[in-house]
């Protein structure tokens, strides 16, 4: 019996997704200008924030909430990996740390993780399907900005294993509709929905430059256009 729960998420999360889309941001990125530094440090943050979402969800992918949704094709930390030795070199991994806005989220999948492994739903809905939606905008901003070529320093933007999108993302939806879950667990995962746009937002707004603030909007916008296919 479907749960609907893909258009109650949408719906559960409109005050958020609302609230994002009224911060004011500079419009800067849009003519070009990109702080790099500020742009491979994010590309850091979200390794250690995929880096937890994928071993919490490959730990749990036999729970009976999270092996519906458990599309390893999805995975972003190998793609990472690739982008973070383009911008740091091949030592890298000495290089980065977790910020601490970014130390308080990967903290939270954890918890989660061990404790509400459904909860887990909220984070990967929150930010796979946002990439996966306004990724190609986001990786020609990027080449464009900051004059890359090919898939130099832009990888984590290429879902090589999903052939269509669209076909991919009508899949994930029916598959988070048929999720076997309680009333009670769907008002659970919605609030935690919420809490994963607030954790986003503080870790983009952490690093204070116009290129993330954009791209927060941007990412904003590409759930939001997801978000109308449920509609």
């Amino acid at each position: 019996m479907s749960t609907n729960l893909a258009q109650q998420l949408r719906e559960g999360t409109t005050k958020s997704h609302s609230m994002a889309e009224n911060v004011s941001f500079v419009k800067s990125f849009l003519g070009g200008v990109v702080d790099k530094k500020s742009y491979r440090k994010l590309v850091a943050n979200l390794f250690f924030v995929y880096t937890a979402i994928e071993e919490e969800i490959d730990k749990n992918k036999e729970h009976i909430a999270i092996k519906s949704i458990y599309f390893p094709e999805l995975h972003r930390k190998l793609s990472l990996s690739e982008d973070l030795e383009y911008y740091y070199g091949s030592n890298w991994v000495e290089q980065i740390q977790p910020s601490l806005a970014t130390q308080i989220y990967v903290k939270r999948i954890h918890d989660i993780g061990s404790n509400q492994p459904e909860l887990l739903i909220a984070h990967a809905y929150t930010r796979y399907m946002g990439d996966l939606s306004g990724g190609q905008i986001l990786k020609k901003i990027a080449q464009n900005a900051m004059n890359l070529t090919d898939n130099d320093g832009t990888s984590f933007y290429n879902f090589t294993s999903i052939k269509d999108d669209k076909s991919f993302k009508d899949m994930y939806r029916n598959a988070l509709d048929n999720i076997p879950i309680s009333n009670e667990q769907i008002i659970q995962i919605i609030a935690e929905a919420n809490i994963a746009f607030n954790l986003n937002m503080k870790m983009f707004q952490e690093l204070n430059s116009n290129l993330i603030k954009i791209m927060l909007m941007l990412l904003l916008s590409a759930i939001n256009n997801f978000r109308k296919n449920f509609t």
